[in-house]
């Protein structure tokens, strides 16, 4: 093979078939038969669903350091996460990280421990991480700050959604040096019904110069938690998006909010819940009420700025899963 020059292949790889497809089945295999001449790339790699032993295969035969976007989307066990783990390692100039519906609570807590501690010891490797998306994943309650504390980087985008976390894990995560050049916070579906919020007050006070996108959906915020964090929201002065849907909050309380980000002069969308006084004690909307507070919510607002988009949604659809929106004016639905 004296004077054959190799050459690199890039591709971008989605892995959601139980079997290899006819064209990734031939391309492995013209990689193989031409092992050292050609290298195979790939930037981005989605990991969806495939017997672990076919994704295994694949990542032998990929340059990893390439890979800059990995999605891992699959109810792996935990001994498929940690084989997976050491090639996450590998990737050198990852940039984002999506793992969702991991769970390993199932499992007794010194195998989770060590996971944890192997899982997170990778980070220690990723130079280059700027996004960071966990979705339903089980093992962060009561170790965030392992995983914290091996973050190289500021992270640009955080998203940590719909998990357990405890108390110290928010406290860890406000104290964290690499949370203080944020332009997305997403916390949606984090419970914190029963936490105390300093420690997302002190959070959204240090990403206040540069917070772009801030999602507190479905965290269970009552009223008396949210006087905590509005000095701190109120001088979030780059937020464009504001996303605070499904805590049930009183008129009165999102009056004040509302109040409260009068001086947010970049807020292009704004969505908020409908206020419990607009529901029945059955827990039904009352649309007559809550039309008369929206009335009411619209000339307060107006009287106080010029919103570019407000939106208030209702609760879930016990039918069909689903929130209904509405804007300002008063028969105006957004479906």
């Amino acid at each position: 093979m004296r004077g054959q020059q190799s050459f690199t292949v890039f591709i971008d790889l989605w892995l959601q078939t139980r079997t290899l497809d006819e064209y990734l089945t031939c391309l492995l295999l013209w990689v193989k038969q031409r092992e050292g001449l050609l290298h195979l790339c790939c930037k981005k790699l989605r990991i969806l669903g495939m017997p672990f032993h076919n994704i295994r295969n694949i990542l032998k035969m990929v340059n990893l350091d390439c890979i800059q976007e990995v999605e891992v989307n699959c109810s792996w066990i935990l001994p498929i996460l940690t084989q997976f783990t050491p090639y996450l390692g590998q990737m050198g100039n990852l940039q984002k990280l999506d793992l969702s519906h991991v769970d390993v609570s199932r499992y007794v807590s010194t195998k989770q421990k060590e996971f944890v501690t192997q899982f997170t010891s990778q980070f220690l490797k990723l130079r280059y991480l700027q996004k960071l998306h966990m979705n339903s994943v089980s093992f962060l309650k009561g170790h965030l700050d392992q995983l914290l504390s091996c973050l190289k980087t500021p992270l640009k985008i955080l998203a940590i959604t719909n998990c357990v976390l405890l108390e110290s894990d928010l406290r860890h995560l406000s104290q964290c040096p690499s949370i203080g050049q944020l332009k997305t916070l997403d916390l949606r579906g984090i419970r914190l019904a029963n936490f105390c919020l300093v420690p997302l007050q002190v959070l959204l006070e240090k990403v206040a110069g540069t917070l772009e996108y801030l999602d507190l959906d479905d965290c269970g915020i009552v009223d008396s938690q949210v006087s905590t964090i509005l000095p701190a929201l109120s001088r979030c002065f780059e937020l464009t998006t504001f996303s605070f849907c499904g805590n049930p909050i009183s008129m009165a309380t999102l009056e004040n909010l509302l109040c409260h980000t009068i001086r947010l002069n970049n807020l292009c969308l704004e969505l908020y819940p409908a206020p419990r006084d607009s529901y029945d004690a059955d827990g039904t909307l009352c649309q007559s009420r809550f039309a008369q507070l929206r009335a009411e919510l619209m000339g307060r607002v107006r009287d106080l700025r010029h919103p570019k988009r407000i939106l208030f949604c209702t609760d879930y659809c016990a039918d069909c899963g689903n929130r209904t929106f509405y804007g300002l004016d008063i028969d105006q639905c957004c479906c």
